[in-house]
């Protein structure tokens, strides 16, 4: 009986100690290694919060191997880990600090005066002396069971301070049990990882490494800017199973990188969190004809993904990708706004119910309550469901298709943004205007800034602003001034003309 995640690590462990779990550029770790690491710190971090357990510890580290042995010392001391993105103004990570109290922060050398105003215990990963004798047992985590928390993941909130998604041993279990199963994975995997740390499918990784044995292949977040420099290291790590955000796929096709750097070693193909226009898609389907390709869908707060389409065959350009049927052990419900059930071809609100719901956001009872809900179709007993805010229909193939959001949460570059914090940013903390509206085109795939203001104001002054205290992806790509921003009938700004204006 599978307990926590580090259960099966160990048994994967005992069955391989001396294969490579990580590789980045030149170094590796084994699996033996990896544990052996990952133990003694999990030591260190136990006498350092006094036994603890079911307590963020936080993680201010690039993705590197030593991000991972604290990720995995962080679980064998029984307390989740929340991985924090190094790129993201300290003034951000202070706020996010301040919710979620973690008992501790890693970092290294590099950082540790850039963390040190901020109001928790830090741990210097690199000053760990990691040959001394090391402890091989840590009898905390013998005290997590599979529903205390796994991980925490930030995402954008609607006030400045993003909300901390909690996820839990079980959820997990489930979502590779699926994968496994549908997709027959074996250990074999190499994974190009590319994702950020603080992406939940960085977590997946990390879950099909300890789990399976699959070997994680970090791949720099530098590279996506050089797409051929990425496809390189791709081919010479004999890298076999991609989990990649749309965006740096769109830009490969559009570059017919893969006629030049072929990717023969490619099995399984797997992409999330934005749309895949059709006409790139079909580039990457035609030119590694042998690969499983495979939409899958799902917010943060559904472990990873809910539903999945595998393509088997050249879909028409013109026609949008489905994401497909849900996973095992998931369901969705399609709800209109009455809350019933919505017919094949209506229009309603994708909910979902079952394990692979969080738990909540940390710290915020409030925003938990909101989106996680009793199923208004069981009165019997409880029963939450997760509402996404995604209006999607079921066609007459029995698909589900996306069709956009009824909110201001949009996916950027792969990550969730409120445009409502956008707004709260700029209003509130920073005052640059008193009025501004922030819609997504997704054409273009930027995000457009509406302003109210006598004068136009320069873009660069907005963008020197807000880097300050938002990260970079969240920055508008265009800024409009108007001299009034439309209003409704309630006299509210009208977002929805402002949306139909760009798209």
């Amino acid at each position: 009986m599978r307990i926590n995640i580090i259960d099966c690590f160990e048994d994967t462990v005992k069955k391989y100690p001396d294969k490579i779990a990580v590789e980045h550029n030149d170094d590796k770790i084994t699996f033996l290694e990896l544990q052996n690491k990952a133990i003694y710190l999990s030591n260190l971090i136990s006498e350092t919060i006094g036994g603890k357990i079911n307590r963020p510890i936080a993680v201010f580290l690039p993705k590197q191997i030593n991000t991972v042995i604290a990720d995995l010392g962080i679980t064998y001391s029984g307390n989740p880990f929340m991985n924090l993105d190094v790129k993201t103004p300290i003034e951000r990570i202070g706020n996010i600090i301040d919710l979620v109290e973690p008992e501790l922060l890693i970092t290294s050398t590099k950082y540790a005066n850039t963390v040190n105003c901020l109001k928790v215990k830090v741990l210097i990963v690199d000053e760990i002396d990691f040959s001394k004798t090391m402890n091989k047992h840590n009898k905390w985590k013998n005290n997590i069971i599979d529903t205390d928390p796994f991980c925490l993941i930030n995402t954008s909130g609607s006030t400045g301070t993003p909300k901390g998604v909690v996820l839990n041993h079980r959820s997990f279990f489930d979502f590779i049990d699926w994968a496994n199963e549908r997709f027959n994975f074996n250990g074999n995997e190499i994974m190009g990882s590319l994702s950020p740390v603080v992406f939940d499918i960085f977590d997946f990784e990390l879950c099909m490494m300890m789990i399976n044995s699959s070997r994680i292949v970090i791949l720099d977040a530098g590279l996506a800017a050089f797409p051929a420099r990425l496809l390189e290291v791709v081919r010479n790590k004999m890298v076999n199973f991609i989990f990649w955000v749309p965006s740096i796929m769109v830009n490969i096709a559009n570059l017919d990188l893969i006629s030049k750097l072929p990717l023969d070693n490619l099995e399984t193909i797997w992409f999330a969190g934005e749309v895949f226009p059709t006409k790139q898609f079909n580039y990457w389907y035609q030119k590694i004809p042998n690969a499983c390709f495979v939409n899958l869908y799902g917010p943060i707060e559904i472990t990873l993904d809910c539903t999945y389409y595998i393509i088997s065959e050249l879909p028409d350009e013109d026609t949008p990708l489905p994401i497909g049927i849900p996973c095992r052990n998931t369901d969705v419900l399609i709800l209109d706004e009455n809350d019933n059930l919505c017919d094949i071809d209506c229009e309603g609100e994708l909910c979902v119910r079952g394990t692979s719901l969080a738990m909540g956001y940390y710290n915020n009872p409030e925003k938990t309550a909101i989106a996680f809900t009793q199923n208004p179709l069981n009165k019997s007993y409880p029963e939450l469901i997760y509402r996404t805010g995604d209006i999607v229909s079921v066609g007459s193939d029995g698909l589900i298709y996306f069709k956009g959001r009824k909110d201001s949460l949009i996916k950027h570059m792969g990550y969730r943004i409120e445009l409502a914090e956008i707004e709260h940013i700029i209003v509130n903390q920073l005052q640059i205007v008193n009025y501004c509206c922030a819609v997504y085109n997704y054409n273009t795939k930027q995000i457009v800034l509406f302003y109210e203001n006598e004068n136009d104001i320069d873009a660069k002054e907005f963008r020197k602003q807000l880097v300050k205290v938002v990260p970079s992806y969240m920055v508008p790509n265009v800024f409009e001034r108007m001299d009034i921003l439309p209003r409704n009938t309630n006299g509210k700004i009208d977002r929805l003309l402002l949306k139909n204006k760009v798209n």
